[in-house]
């Protein structure tokens, strides 16, 4: 009973004065200590580099390049006359970008920049932390919160890497500690703004700026009796600022480019990167993510982000703060729902642990700071002063050893990875800029660098700068192949800089068939050393750069029918599967139908792999002519009779049997009483439902003949 009144002696110290931030030489401290090792990591990167500055991600080039554009007045385009992307990461930092361009930092001077900027964030992070804690809990929580900040690793490797981390991790802190200013008064004039721009710096940051909306609605709404109804009204929806911008933000991206999602989440997240979404395989990816995280926070992973148990003690200073801290609960509730939330969404994106973690470095001052609150909350277990006192600090001295220890490490890998960039996207751009004809077009998978530096125009098969290919690209190579056979003769890509593993489809079939001319014009091999567990920051060895031809683009769209051509379903085409509602029928859960690309003589054509059967709607039929199928397959296993239904009658048993090459061309026929209108459903089903062995072919085309 002594040590729960002890524990709650706290409960709702309303905040008194405070020292004025630009008066508190902790902030100034910890500030200048986090420009301290900001510093050392870009040292260390000139120094695995001759002396010169490049960034550890090929990202952020693409960030420059949307800066650079936005500088020279092309909104949003990554080439000039594009259409407007959504491939950057962070409107915001873009922005940003665009006027440090117009102000001058041009040239060498941009990357210069954007790593400078990323390291002042930091330094301004690091001392904000410092009030932060002292405001919420008490200055020596403060103080070593800021010190473990400014000795991070990780937030040190994104804030100088030029991406937009130190400038999230600036405004996730600058809005908490706007709020825990404001609150006790019931007035949020500046956390609403600092929370919009939160919203527009990353999606993870409008989760965690939407949080602490609620957070404020709920603090004016039991303040409504004192401020009144009318003036309650007029503070709530100043409060819903960041939802307004949150919302315009995706209106722009509706309005620019068709789709209210960004290019990004169309090309990673496991809603859209395989060709059909099975709950089920979402749901073990995304855990399987989850787990990964909380091992990384629990310090059980090898990526050195936390100390042994790290977040338990996390979630014991939230515990703490909870108890001891009741004016901060609506905040407290805020956070805690706003990171679980931004941990799930992180965890559904498929590049979640790539990069060092990089989506979560903005969110680790908050969990730093509630480690700190942790450890001091745990020493307050104690009754005597100096007692708790030791406790205390010699718990977060144990804490500053054991990061310091990482410190260095975290250095290294930030200058091995701008070695790797150097040695392998940089150096393809600047070969790129010197071999290539003016005015080719490069087909990319790594899109920054080549298009930062190389001087041409670049297709991104990814689908980040480029609209409208992350579908195809998700769906597997005939996909990617027929989105680029659509484009005008002139924008098809003229070469291919890529290389051969994930992330993107296999190049493998664009050079079976012809596609790629092989030999490549150029290959480079990755000379960067890995680091010791054989790692490196791309993922690839190889990268290759090809001559394209496509003087066999569309030869795969003519087959020979009988009677006349009624209508076409070319599969593995997206646009011609969408206009068909054209759906794989699955024997099995979990399985894909990938696209790929087979070749016969002078005909190339895009397919998928079928485990079960196919629909589709057939089109500009005449009612009551029988209906002949020509499809184009290739039959693999032991089933090769399968039912066919037109909108839900049998129509008979059409079997294609097994035959040699590539693929075979097979026939059936429909009598004419099942058409009973100008568009009817088709299915071709397994002739056993649920039980092995199923039907196992590649699918080509269906062409409908009358």
């Amino acid at each position: 009973m002594t040590q729960v009144l002890h524990i709650s002696d706290e409960v709702d110290r309303t905040p008194g004065p405070r020292r004025g931030v630009r008066r508190d030489p902790a902030f100034w401290l910890t500030g200048l200590l986090a420009a301290v090792v900001g510093a050392a990591f870009v040292l260390s990167g000139l120094g695995w580099n001759q002396g010169k500055l490049i960034a550890p991600l090929d990202d952020v080039y693409i960030h420059l390049q949307y800066g650079r554009q936005l500088g020279l007045g092309h909104f949003f385009q990554f080439n000039t006359g594009d259409d407007v992307s959504a491939g950057a990461s962070s409107l915001l930092y873009a922005l940003v970008l665009g006027a440090a361009w117009v102000l001058g930092f041009q040239g060498t001077f941009f990357l210069a920049f954007a790593v400078g900027f990323g390291v002042l964030c930091f330094a301004l992070t690091a001392g904000l932390v410092t009030v932060l804690g002292g405001r919420l809990v008490s200055r020596p929580v403060g103080v070593w919160s800021g010190v473990l900040v400014a000795v991070s690793g990780p937030l040190a490797w994104g804030s100088a890497s030029g991406m937009e981390v130190g400038l999230v991790a600036l405004l996730v802190v600058a809005t908490l500690l706007a709020f825990v200013t404001e609150q006790p008064w019931a007035r949020f004039r500046w956390t609403p703004v600092l929370g919009a721009l939160l919203a527009l710096a990353r999606t993870e940051g409008l989760i965690l700026a939407v949080a602490l909306v609620f957070a404020a609605l709920w603090t004016l709404w039991v303040d409504r009796r004192v401020a009144g109804a009318r003036r309650t009204v007029l503070r709530a929806l100043w409060t819903l600022l960041p939802v307004a911008v949150g919302a315009a933000q995706l209106l722009f991206y509706k309005i620019a480019t068709g789709t209210a999602t960004a290019n990004g989440i169309q090309s990673k997240s496991f809603l859209h990167d395989r060709p059909v979404f099975w709950l089920s395989e979402f749901a073990d990816r995304t855990l399987a993510n989850v787990r990964a995280f909380v091992g990384n926070f629990l310090g059980f992973e090898a990526q050195d982000y936390a100390f042994p148990g790290a977040l338990l003690v996390f979630a014991a200073g939230m515990v703490y703060v909870f108890l001891t801290r009741r004016t901060w609960r609506p905040m407290l509730y805020a956070v805690a729902a706003g990171l679980l939330l931004i941990l799930v969404s992180v965890s559904t994106l498929n590049t979640a642990l790539v990069h060092e973690l990089r989506y979560v470095q903005p969110f680790l001052p908050v969990f730093v700071l509630f480690v700190v609150t942790g450890v001091y909350g745990l020493s307050r277990l104690a009754r005597q002063t100096r007692v708790r006192r030791i406790g205390l600090h010699g718990a977060l001295v144990v804490v500053l050893v054991l990061t310091l220890v990482e410190l260095p490490g975290w250095s290294i890998r930030f200058g091995r990875a701008t070695a790797a960039i150097r040695d392998t996207d940089v150096s393809v751009a600047q070969w790129i800029r010197g071999n290539l004809p003016p005015g080719a077009t490069v087909a990319v998978k790594d899109v920054g660098a080549v298009a930062y530096f190389g001087e041409h125009r670049v297709l991104d098969l990814i689908g980040l700068g480029t609209n409208g290919f992350a579908a195809p690209a998700n769906n597997g190579t005939g996909s990617l192949y027929e989105a680029l056979k659509h484009l005008p003769a002139a924008q098809r890509p003229g070469y291919f800089a890529v290389y051969d593993p994930w992330p993107g489809p296999s190049m493998e079939p664009l050079k079976d068939v012809g596609v790629l001319k092989t030999p490549a014009e150029m290959s480079f091999d990755v000379q960067a050393a890995p680091d010791l567990g054989g790692r490196l920051i791309v993922p690839f060895r190889r990268m290759n750069v090809y001559r394209a031809d496509w003087s066999l683009a569309g030869s795969g769209d003519e087959q020979a029918v009988p009677g006349e051509l009624r209508d076409y379903v070319n599969v593995g085409d997206l646009t011609s599967e969408g206009d068909h509602g054209y759906q794989p029928v699955l024997a099995q859960v979990g399985t894909q139908p990938w696209t790929s690309l087979g070749r016969v003589g002078d005909v190339v054509d895009s397919s998928r792999s079928i485990v079960g059967g196919e629909a589709f709607t057939a089109h500009n039929l005449v009612p009551g002519r029988p209906l002949t199928i020509t499809s184009r397959t290739a039959m693999h296993g032991t089933v090769f009779d399968m039912r066919v239904l037109v909108n839900g009658a049998e129509a008979g048993t059409w079997i294609r049997d097994e035959r040699d090459g590539v693929w075979s061309t097979y026939t059936y026929t429909i009598p004419g009483e099942l058409i009973t209108s100008g568009s009817v459903r088709i299915e071709v089903q397994q002739p056993r439902p649920l039980l092995n062995p199923y039907p196992d072919y590649t699918s080509y085309g269906y062409w409908l003949s009358q």
